[in-house]
């Protein structure tokens, strides 16, 4: 089936209009979006196979502002959550497939530090983890 160019730009006008109306995407990005998303058509109108997108690593500051006491940024939406196993287990990816790939550290974490010491802290108020004492006789 023949595509005229103009039903491109329209297929991909709305693509790109109904991925940002369910993402939160800066406007500086909006231009390589179009892009990729009109390639993408083009490229299947052509016959060609479309190449899976290689995600950018991540540079060391951008890996360190990502992890904050109060959450953690995921490099798959940019979203903030307390624990990403939940997030990354909806995309298919395992905290290790996570990290390799976008090239973080093995000691990249994957819950943020104030959660995990709410939750340590609910646990020692509950006395879990402690010897159970006998009971008195």
């Amino acid at each position: 089936m023949l595509v005229s160019e103009r039903d491109e730009f329209e297929m991909t006008a709305d693509l790109v209009a109904a991925f940002v109306s369910n993402n939160n995407v800066p406007a500086s990005e909006l231009p390589a979006l179009i892009t990729s998303v009109h390639a993408a058509i083009t490229g299947l109108g052509n016959g060609a196979k479309a190449e899976a997108a290689i995600p950018e690593k991540p540079t060391p500051a951008q890996i360190r502002k990502s992890v904050t006491p109060d959450g953690m940024v995921s490099f798959e939406d940019g979203k903030t959550y307390k624990t990403m196993k939940r997030h990354l287990t909806l995309r298919g990816l395992t905290p290790e497939s996570y990290r390799a790939k976008y090239g973080l550290p093995s000691d990249y974490p994957i819950v943020s530090a104030a959660y995990s010491a709410k939750r340590s802290e609910l646990a020692r108020s509950l006395g879990l983890g402690q010897l159970r004492r006998k009971a008195a006789a």
